[in-house]
């Protein structure tokens, strides 16, 4: 396993309920500060193995970065669930929710 994709998984299993991360963000801590298409990838496919919070990874805006409705719709429950709220433009405030890992 790569070092960048060991790093990107210690990272999102880091974050906690409750509070989120930037795909941006991760890839600058796990070593490529370009490599935020990297994380979605990483996410797509190892999510399951390793029982990543994938719900906790959002963009750069705040908001849900999927595409299909139903998945939106889940990742919006889930962080809800963890107390997580949007804003009517559907974004998270990332000043009050952001992670950041010591």
């Amino acid at each position: 396993m790569q070092d960048f994709t060991r790093n990107t998984i210690e990272i999102i299993l880091q974050i906690p309920p409750g509070r989120v991360m930037t795909y941006g963000q991760i890839s600058k801590l796990a070593g490529s500060p370009r490599g935020a298409r990297q994380v979605v990838r990483i996410l797509h496919s190892m999510s399951g193995k390793y029982k990543l919070p994938w719900h906790r990874v959002v963009n750069a805006k705040g908001e849900v970065a999927l595409r299909d409705e139903e998945g939106v719709y889940t990742q919006k429950l889930l962080l809800e669930r963890e107390g997580i709220t949007f804003n009517h433009n559907g974004r998270i405030d990332l000043v009050k929710y952001r992670y950041h890992p010591i």
